[in-house]
């Protein structure tokens, strides 16, 4: 068997594709797996270091707006179409499963004309354009959220085996040395998605001060293309009434960062809400104020319960992280509470679940 696996783009899609690829592997050692990206996101960063087969394509992503990239979107598409058949053909490829990315449209309608049984796992609460085409072509649909797509069955979140089976507690020492913190003290982290967001971090940078000069650390993944405000930086020796500052483009082992804070303010992207909810992390959701709107109902389900608070981009500001989560750190009932709502995702494994239903995908 060969199975593609189609992403591309952000981390949001990458990750539940590796996931899926390694529960393949432990299901079926001596199945070829490829994951199918482009060379617009970070499929070269995330996927090359895994070993795993990376197959790039040429990317063709849906116009927004009228202006020449809505003129050159047909001729890019087919191009993006006409590769992937190509590859799917000459490679014999028996089960597309797309994870809604870049090369996921291309990768549904190439599939589909060969006969290939196609899967689609749509992440988000609202789907995206790439899983809307895919759900016409087929009735094998995966969610994470109940009621997206009609006829979907939800199997949730292809998460990894670290966060699955993290407890915090338990790392909690560990992962407070591995990234330079004090071992006491309440310690923030905050990360905007995979690529970071430059709005929310100017407005953590011009709090940090305030919120480092009352104890609280704070762990800062501000994205790999953006820059770190080095002057905030404090690598000297604790002093246990002053908390840190440690800037980082991108955090590797976020399951460590989980268990370093006792806080997190954070994007509501459908993998992170997966992962806070799987681990049991006091969360604070921004969502983007742009797109369908899916990121703030992505949150809605932990936010209800009150596992989770929610503060729109337009009000989150330096004050009110100031009026906000300094309080809250220092709670450690209310951070108690917050825990112990928050659903146990992590008790089933949608990365297996995935990988037997590729495994045992008939043709189309």
């Amino acid at each position: 068997m060969h199975v593609v696996l189609a992403a591309g783009g952000t981390a949001g899609h990458i990750f539940p594709a590796l996931n899926t690829a390694i529960a393949i592997l432990d299901l079926a050692p001596k199945v070829r797996i490829t994951i199918l990206g482009t060379s617009r996101g970070l499929d070269r960063e995330l996927v090359t270091p895994t070993g795993f087969e990376l197959k790039l394509v040429s990317s063709a992503p849906f116009p927004r707006k009228i202006n020449s990239q809505a003129f050159m979107f047909p001729y890019q598409f087919l191009r993006a179409v006409k590769e992937t058949r190509e590859f799917l053909k000459r490679e014999e490829v028996t089960c597309v499963v797309g994870f809604g990315g870049y090369a996921s449209a291309p990768a549904y309608l190439a599939a589909r004309s060969l006969g290939i049984c196609v899967i689609v796992h749509e992440a988000n609460s609202s789907p995206g354009i790439a899983n809307r085409l895919g759900a016409k072509l087929t009735r094998n649909i995966a969610l994470n959220y109940p009621d997206v797509i009609p006829h979907g069955r939800v199997i949730g979140m292809p998460l990894s085996r670290q966060i699955r089976q993290l407890n915090r507690k338990e790392s909690h020492e560990l992962a407070r040395a591995h990234f330079g913190l004090p071992a006491q003290g309440p310690v923030l982290l905050v990360f905007g998605g995979s690529q970071g967001a430059v709005s929310l971090n100017q407005v953590v940078v011009d709090s940090a001060p305030q919120l480092i000069s009352e104890g609280i650390s704070i762990l800062h993944a501000v994205g790999p293309h953006n820059a770190i405000n080095p002057e905030l930086e404090n690598p000297g020796n604790f002093d246990p009434n002053v908390g840190v500052y440690r800037p980082v483009p991108f955090i590797d082992r976020i399951d460590l960062a989980y268990s370093a804070a006792d806080l997190s303010i954070n994007r509501a992207g459908a993998m992170t809400v997966a992962e806070v909810a799987a681990v049991g992390m006091p969360s604070i959701f921004v969502p983007l104020p742009i797109g369908n709107g899916e990121q703030e109902k992505n949150a809605e389900p932990l936010v209800a319960v009150g596992a989770a608070l929610l503060c729109p981009a337009k009000s989150f500001t330096p004050e009110w992280i100031v009026s906000h989560v300094t309080p809250l750190i220092r709670d450690r009932e209310a951070l108690r509470i917050m825990t112990e709502r928050t659903p146990h995702t992590a008790a089933s494994d949608a990365a297996r679940d995935l990988a037997e239903w590729a495994l045992t995908c008939d043709r189309e």
